[in-house]
Protein backbone atom coordinates (compact mmCIF):
# COMPACT_ATOMS: atom_id res chain seq x y z
CA UNK A 1 0.00 0.00 0.00
CA UNK A 2 3.11 2.37 0.89
CA UNK A 3 4.93 1.36 -1.88
CA UNK A 4 1.72 2.36 -4.38
CA UNK A 5 1.62 5.51 -2.51
CA UNK A 6 5.29 6.35 -2.79
CA UNK A 7 5.17 5.22 -6.57
CA UNK A 8 2.04 7.23 -7.01
CA UNK A 9 3.78 10.36 -6.23
CA UNK A 10 7.10 10.31 -7.62
CA UNK A 11 5.51 9.81 -10.54
CA UNK A 12 3.00 12.31 -10.53
CA UNK A 13 5.94 15.04 -9.17
CA UNK A 14 7.90 13.74 -12.38
CA UNK A 15 4.74 14.30 -14.58
CA UNK A 16 4.34 17.89 -13.01
CA UNK A 17 7.66 19.07 -12.67
CA UNK A 18 8.11 18.14 -16.96
CA UNK A 19 4.73 20.01 -17.21
CA UNK A 20 6.04 23.50 -15.53
CA UNK A 21 9.59 23.05 -17.42
CA UNK A 22 8.47 22.82 -20.61
CA UNK A 23 5.99 25.64 -19.83
CA UNK A 24 8.29 27.61 -18.63
CA UNK A 25 10.59 27.19 -21.94
CA UNK A 26 7.63 27.59 -24.04
CA UNK A 27 6.91 31.39 -21.98
CA UNK A 28 10.67 32.67 -21.90
CA UNK A 29 12.17 31.60 -24.60
CA UNK A 30 9.17 29.99 -27.74
CA UNK A 31 6.72 32.64 -26.91
CA UNK A 32 9.17 35.72 -26.83
CA UNK A 33 11.31 34.86 -29.80
CA UNK A 34 8.03 35.00 -32.20
CA UNK A 35 6.63 38.21 -30.73
CA UNK A 36 9.27 39.65 -31.92
CA UNK A 37 9.74 37.92 -35.40
CA UNK A 38 5.90 38.54 -36.00
CA UNK A 39 5.08 42.14 -33.63
CA UNK A 40 6.21 45.59 -33.65
CA UNK A 41 9.22 45.92 -30.59
CA UNK A 42 6.42 48.01 -28.12
CA UNK A 43 3.71 45.21 -29.07
CA UNK A 44 6.21 42.55 -28.33
CA UNK A 45 7.62 43.87 -25.07
CA UNK A 46 3.80 44.39 -23.90
CA UNK A 47 2.98 40.58 -25.15
CA UNK A 48 5.97 39.42 -23.00
CA UNK A 49 5.43 41.08 -20.05
CA UNK A 50 1.99 40.31 -20.10
CA UNK A 51 2.75 36.29 -20.81
CA UNK A 52 5.01 35.86 -18.06
CA UNK A 53 2.56 37.57 -15.64
CA UNK A 54 0.15 35.36 -16.47
CA UNK A 55 2.27 32.20 -16.80
CA UNK A 56 3.72 32.11 -13.44
CA UNK A 57 1.11 31.81 -11.47
CA UNK A 58 0.19 28.31 -13.08
CA UNK A 59 3.31 27.35 -13.30
CA UNK A 60 3.82 28.21 -9.49
CA UNK A 61 0.82 26.29 -9.01
CA UNK A 62 1.61 23.35 -10.44
CA UNK A 63 5.50 23.12 -9.12
CA UNK A 64 3.67 23.45 -5.76
CA UNK A 65 1.78 20.01 -6.12
CA UNK A 66 4.95 18.41 -8.23
CA UNK A 67 6.50 19.06 -4.71
CA UNK A 68 4.32 17.87 -2.49
CA UNK A 69 3.74 15.13 -4.79
CA UNK A 70 7.67 14.66 -4.49
CA UNK A 71 7.57 14.70 -0.66
CA UNK A 72 4.67 11.98 -0.52
CA UNK A 73 6.83 10.16 -2.73
CA UNK A 74 9.90 10.15 -0.91
CA UNK A 75 11.65 12.80 -3.21
CA UNK A 76 12.33 14.92 -0.22
CA UNK A 77 14.97 16.86 -1.93
CA UNK A 78 12.95 17.09 -5.24
CA UNK A 79 9.94 18.42 -3.62
CA UNK A 80 12.00 20.83 -1.45
CA UNK A 81 13.91 21.88 -5.06
CA UNK A 82 10.23 22.45 -7.00
CA UNK A 83 8.97 24.13 -3.57
CA UNK A 84 11.99 26.81 -4.21
CA UNK A 85 11.03 26.98 -7.80
CA UNK A 86 7.40 27.57 -7.42
CA UNK A 87 8.36 30.63 -4.68
CA UNK A 88 10.65 31.72 -7.74
CA UNK A 89 7.74 31.65 -10.16
CA UNK A 90 5.79 33.75 -7.73
CA UNK A 91 8.43 36.42 -7.38
CA UNK A 92 7.25 37.29 -11.43
CA UNK A 93 4.05 38.73 -10.73
CA UNK A 94 6.34 41.24 -7.88
CA UNK A 95 8.73 42.21 -10.76
CA UNK A 96 6.34 43.07 -13.59
CA UNK A 97 3.96 44.84 -11.12
CA UNK A 98 3.06 47.96 -12.76
CA UNK A 99 3.26 51.36 -10.87
CA UNK A 100 1.56 54.63 -10.03
CA UNK A 101 3.71 57.40 -11.74
CA UNK A 102 4.18 61.09 -10.37
CA UNK A 103 1.66 62.04 -12.71
CA UNK A 104 -1.22 59.37 -11.44
CA UNK A 105 -0.59 57.48 -14.77
CA UNK A 106 -0.15 53.41 -14.48
CA UNK A 107 2.87 52.88 -16.16
CA UNK A 108 4.42 49.57 -17.23
CA UNK A 109 7.73 48.35 -15.83
CA UNK A 110 11.11 48.96 -17.77
CA UNK A 111 12.83 46.79 -20.09
CA UNK A 112 15.06 45.35 -17.04
CA UNK A 113 12.22 43.99 -15.13
CA UNK A 114 11.08 42.33 -18.23
CA UNK A 115 15.25 40.62 -18.81
CA UNK A 116 15.49 40.00 -15.54
CA UNK A 117 12.07 38.00 -15.14
CA UNK A 118 12.65 36.09 -18.42
CA UNK A 119 16.12 35.56 -16.30
CA UNK A 120 14.59 34.19 -13.41
CA UNK A 121 12.36 32.16 -15.27
CA UNK A 122 14.92 30.44 -17.07
CA UNK A 123 16.93 29.44 -14.20
CA UNK A 124 14.01 28.64 -11.79
CA UNK A 125 12.97 26.16 -14.66
CA UNK A 126 16.44 24.93 -14.82
CA UNK A 127 16.09 24.49 -10.95
CA UNK A 128 12.90 21.96 -12.06
CA UNK A 129 14.24 20.51 -14.38
CA UNK A 130 17.16 19.17 -11.66
CA UNK A 131 14.08 18.26 -9.48
CA UNK A 132 12.33 15.93 -12.04
CA UNK A 133 15.65 14.35 -12.30
CA UNK A 134 16.07 13.75 -8.33
CA UNK A 135 12.43 12.92 -8.54
CA UNK A 136 12.93 10.04 -11.13
CA UNK A 137 16.56 9.06 -8.68
CA UNK A 138 14.03 9.02 -5.76
CA UNK A 139 16.28 11.50 -3.93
Amino acid sequence: MLDTIREFGRDGAVLLLGLAVGAAWVTAIVAPNTSYDHLSAKQAETHVRELLKSASDPIAVILFVAAGLGILGGAVVSGILALIAAIGFFTNRWILKSFKSDRGKEEAPGKTQRILAVSLTLLFGLAAAAAAILAVLGI
